[in-house]
Parts: structure tokens; C-alpha cells; sequence
């Protein structure tokens, strides 16, 4: 009787475990957004070519994330295998292929329009999976993408008559890059995919030391390369802790919160307020994407009460 009467006593510390570990989740997650919107406003404040950016980017991100892989390794006893073997290499060169139409597309359009665009990948990932592999798509996902893909449409037409279609077109190439990433991190489920962004942080590096000229950059630029290196590496690793701790559902739903932060940086930061047509078609696929994330997340609640 009386162990029956500990129970809720020898339960409570468990259950506060877990809420502290939900919380220390969602500030994980969170932080890694915010850090995600900086690549806007840090791309557009340097003045250096985007290669040469790539090329920085990729030398101080590869350091930084390579050092947290080699703890992780050492806290896990060395279980965690480095051995990237094709698929590993392919997840690197095609995300060092999205990288540099990721960062060439701010120099050529507005930080919301990227932005926007890019959030509409898990809907092109969806389909590319469809087309690939026969994965089935949702109703709501299907609503969901019909709803952005009009969105996009209006922002990118807009670029048709004001010179940004070129930068527009390269979001679209890289979010489309960006969605076949996640199919193949789903599909190559026992390869390093952290050791493999590390990696393609380097092949980024070498590509840029051997096509541009680094070297023929600014002090002012080099801080800023230095910082543009060190938030990439950030915002990876934050998001790779933060989602351990919490469902994929909410995951999604606070990564989400990128696009309005980058918004408001290039904002504040740059001044740079998009035109109306990117206006209308930003608030179209944010509220698809944040009406989908959300409603994924209603039912990884429900499922788990």
C-alpha cells in the first residue's frame, strides 16, 4: 500500500524530465530559426560574390560543425560511424549544389521572396517523393502545395517586369534541391547526415578556392564571412539537438518560423520592404504552410494525450 502510495511521488521527477527536456526542445529549435533568417540579411551585406561567399561559409561551417560531430562521436563511445560511403557523398555534393543556388539567389532578388519560396519545400519534397519512390501524398499536403503554388506564382510573375525573375527561378532550383535532400536523408537512413552537411561545408570551400579568388576580399566582408560560417554552424547543430527532444510535428511547426524572421531582418537590417505582388504571395504560402505544420502538430497532440 504504501508503494502504491509513492507512485505520483517517484513519477513527478520523471515527468518534469520530460517537460524540461520539451522545453529545452523548443528553445533549441526556436534559436536555430532565428539563426537560419540571418543567411538573408548576412548574404546581402556582403559585398563579395556568391561563390567566394560559399567558399567562407563552407571553410569556418565545416570547422564548427566537424568539431561537434567528433563530440558527439566521443559522447556516444565512438557507435557513430564516419563512414560516408556514396550515399554520404551524395547527400554532400547535392546539398553543396543547393547551398550555392541558396546563396546566389539572395544577390538576385528580394530576402522574402527566397525566403517564401523556400518554405515551400516539404510541399515539392512531397511530390518529388510521389514521382520517385510512390510515396503517397496527403489531401491536406496536396491543399496545402495547390494553395502555395499560387502564392508562388504571384511573386514570381511579379518578378517577370522588376528584374528579379533570375533570383526567383534559383529559389525554385534550390528549394527543389532542398526537397530532393530530404527524400535521400529519408532514404539513406544509415548514412552520417550530419558528417555529411560538415563535408559538403568543405567540398564548398574547395570549389570556391579553386573557381573565385577568397583572398580579394574586405576586412569588413572577412567578419562578416567569419559570423555568416559561424551562424550556418549554429543554427545546424541547435536544430539537430532541438529535434531530438521534440516531435517532428512541432519540429516542423517552429522551423516554420524562419520565413517570417528573415522577413523582418531584411527589414530592419537592409530596409528592404518587398513589393506588393511578394507581399500578397508571401502571405499565401505562409498561411498554407503554417495552417498544414499546425494541423500535423493538432494531431501529434491528440495522438499523444
Amino acid at each position: 500500500m504504501t508503494d502504491t502510495l509513492d507512485m505520483p511521488e517517484k513519477l513527478a521527477p520523471a515527468a518534469a524530465d520530460v517537460a524540461a527536456e520539451r522545453t529545452l526542445g523548443i528553445i533549441l529549435v526556436s534559436a536555430s530559426a532565428i539563426a537560419f533568417a540571418l543567411t538573408g540579411v548576412l548574404t546581402k551585406s556582403i559585398h563579395a560574390d556568391p561563390l567566394t561567399i560559399t567558399c567562407w561559409r563552407g571553410f569556418f561551417g565545416a570547422i564548427l560543425i566537424s568539431f561537434y560531430v567528433l563530440w558527439r562521436r566521443r559522447r556516444s563511445g565512438g557507435r557513430e560511424s564516419l563512414k560516408l560511403g556514396w550515399r554520404g557523398w551524395l547527400l554532400a555534393v547535392e546539398g553543396a549544389a543547393a547551398s550555392i543556388a541558396f546563396i546566389s539567389a539572395f544577390k538576385f532578388t528580394y530576402v522574402a521572396n527566397v525566403a517564401v519560396i523556400y518554405a515551400t519545400s516539404p510541399f515539392i519534397a512531397a511530390l518529388l517523393a510521389f514521382l520517385l519512390v510512390r510515396e503517397k501524398i496527403r489531401l491536406q499536403t496536396m491543399v496545402a502545395a495547390a494553395i502555395s503554388l499560387c502564392g508562388v506564382a504571384i511573386m514570381v510573375g511579379a518578378g517577370l517586369g522588376n528584374g528579379h525573375l533570375f533570383g526567383d527561378a534559383l529559389a525554385l532550383l534550390m528549394t527543389a534541391g532542398s526537397a530532393l535532400y530530404m527524400i535521400m536523408v529519408r532514404a539513406f537512413r544509415d548514412s552520417p547526415v550530419v558528417w555529411a552537411g560538415a563535408v559538403s561545408a568543405f567540398l564548398l570551400f574547395v570549389l570556391g578556392w579553386f573557381v573565385t579568388d577568397p583572398l580579394a576580399v574586405s576586412p569588413r566582408d572577412v567578419a562578416l564571412l567569419a559570423t555568416f560560417g559561424c551562424s550556418f554552424a549554429l543554427a545546424s547543430i541547435l536544430w539537430t539537438e532541438g529535434s531530438r527532444l521534440i516531435p517532428s510535428a512541432e519540429a516542423g511547426l517552429l522551423g516554420s518560423a524562419e520565413v517570417p524572421f528573415a522577413i523582418l531582418f531584411a527589414l530592419l537590417f537592409l530596409g528592404e520592404v518587398p513589393p506588393m505582388a511578394s507581399i500578397i504571395g508571401g502571405a499565401i504560402v505562409l498561411c498554407a504552410v503554417f495552417a498544414h505544420a499546425g494541423r500535423d502538430w493538432l494531431k501529434a497532440k491528440s495522438a499523444r494525450s
